[in-house]
């Protein structure tokens, strides 16, 4: 089994910035792909960024592409999810997620273990 933990998320204007860490214990964080998904209310959870369980691989939702930048540290078994530039349909509650996979996977199906998310609220 592989815990995460979200921290991190909270109140901002348009404008601001924001870092989400994830904390991850049970079994080697290395060997597993990270990704950051997030779900407004009323709609589908949908993917944010992922990256592979080297750092070398990054992807990231058209919607946040340049704003966004997913990291991890395998050392210290976290991921983080730094935020820029946050506008209000940014307003989500957010999901870290991990996947033993070694392809970078976009679909909440291709992920195998949740946080219990974070929410992060942009007001105008």
């Amino acid at each position: 089994q592989v815990q995460l933990v979200e921290s991190g998320g909270g109140l901002g204007q348009a404008g601001d910035s924001l870092t989400l860490s994830c904390a991850v214990s049970g079994r080697t964080f290395a060997n597993y792909a990270m990704g950051w998904f997030r779900q407004a209310p009323g709609k589908e959870r949908e993917f944010v960024a992922a990256i592979s369980w080297s750092g070398i691989s990054t992807r990231y939702a058209d919607a946040v592409k340049d704003r966004f930048t997913i990291s991890r540290d395998n050392t210290k078994n976290t991921g983080h999810l730094q935020m820029n530039s946050l506008k209000p349909e940014d307003t989500a509650v957010y999901y870290c997620a991990a996947d033993p996979g070694l392809a970078i996977m976009t679909s909440v199906a291709s992920y195998d273990y949740w946080g219990q998310g974070t929410q992060v609220t942009v007001s105008s």
